[in-house]
């Protein structure tokens, strides 16, 4: 199953849990919109990744890969969610032609070590599910010209703001194929 299936496929599980427990009524998560772009081909943040049919693009560019460039990392804010969840396209390579490297759901970021191909940063997505605190974490790794996600936990803000996940499933021996 690919990434983007896989995130839409944690989200549909993670709002149907939620939903049979009860609790506040709010719209489930929006699924992942269809890119417009392959992954690994040239790309444009305008036109290329997962967008809606008025963009309003954003970006909020980082270095990813250590050389003191930032790559472009982009938002169509028209996709986000009341709660802050966007889905966040990535660029990377060349600034003349940078490609497509696939798209992150999260309503923040955050990047750190390890990395994946080519000396990328890992990136870890949190998405928030609903009220009272429920986080869905994801770990993105790059992969073959593509972010993907590689881990995924359950989490949920306390009172005095520690998160408490879920044990992740995944072992440490798992690696990529």
């Amino acid at each position: 199953m690919s990434a983007i299936g896989r995130i839409a496929c944690a989200l549909s599980l993670a709002a149907a849990v939620f939903a049979a427990c009860g609790g506040n009524r709010r719209r489930a998560p929006a699924a992942l919109p269809a890119t417009r772009a392959p992954a690994g081909e040239c790309g444009d943040p305008r036109r290329h990744g997962a967008l809606g049919d008025a963009p309003r693009i954003e970006r909020y560019d980082r270095d990813l890969d250590g050389d003191g460039r930032d790559e472009i990392v982009a938002t169509d804010r028209s996709l986000c969610t009341a709660d802050g969840n966007c889905f966040w396209n990535v660029f990377v390579g060349d600034p003349a032609c940078p490609h497509y490297a696939g798209t992150i759901a999260g309503a923040a970021l955050e990047t750190g070590d390890p990395r994946g191909d080519g000396g990328m940063r890992d990136v870890r997505a949190w998405w928030r599910l609903t009220g009272g605190g429920r986080l869905l974490l994801e770990h993105y790794r790059y992969h073959r010209g593509r972010y993907q996600v590689i881990d995924a936990l359950l989490c949920r803000r306390e009172g005095d703001d520690r998160i408490q996940c879920a044990p992740s499933l995944r072992r440490q021996s798992d690696t990529l194929r």
